[in-house]
């Protein structure tokens, strides 16, 4: 009984939302060149993404996540198809959250609440969520709860070994 909890509220929500955290994370460690994303361009007079947002940053995004996705897939080998579609939602959630932030004019590296720590997340949830096998509501519960903590963790370790110009 408890091993099947254990296994429904915590092992597999983290085995099912890895793909997306691998996407969302790994820019900061191989992304920022190539130039950026939205090719300078503007939308309202206003940079449509920033120079944050890089094309390089973006390939490994996807590759980290159908990377991450392809290699848990061999052990839940039902869930390949939502992987990759959660990896596209994670990279979506991060480039709107963006988009947002340049559009209500936020400074670059300003803070944006709730969309930076969940934006990726809830996008790759719902991208995810047609094709089945979503975690149980508690265990949806408990990814919010960490996915909250690993952000200002990461975030905080980024910073302080000079990956990130800012702690959030």
């Amino acid at each position: 009984m408890v091993s099947n909890l254990l296994f429904s509220v915590v092992i597999y929500p983290i085995l099912f939302i890895f793909p997306a955290y691998a996407a969302n994370g790994i820019p900061v460690l191989l992304g920022g060149a190539w130039g950026p994303l939205d090719l300078k361009k503007k939308f309202r007079g206003i940079r449509i993404l920033g120079d944050n947002k890089t094309i390089r940053g973006t390939i490994v995004a996807l590759l980290a996540g159908f990377i991450a996705g392809y290699i848990e897939s061999w052990a839940l080998p039902g869930l390949l198809i939502s992987f990759i579609v959660m990896t596209f939602g994670a990279v979506f959630g991060d480039l709107l959250g963006s988009f947002l932030k340049r559009q209500f004019r936020f400074k670059p590296g300003s803070s944006f609440p709730v969309m930076d720590q969940y934006g990726f997340f809830v996008f790759a949830v719902l991208f995810a969520y047609p094709f089945g096998n979503l975690p149980s509501l508690y265990g949806v519960l408990f990814l919010v709860a960490l996915t909250g903590i690993i952000h200002v963790g990461t975030n905080i370790g980024a910073y302080k070994l000079g990956l990130k110009k800012v702690p959030w």
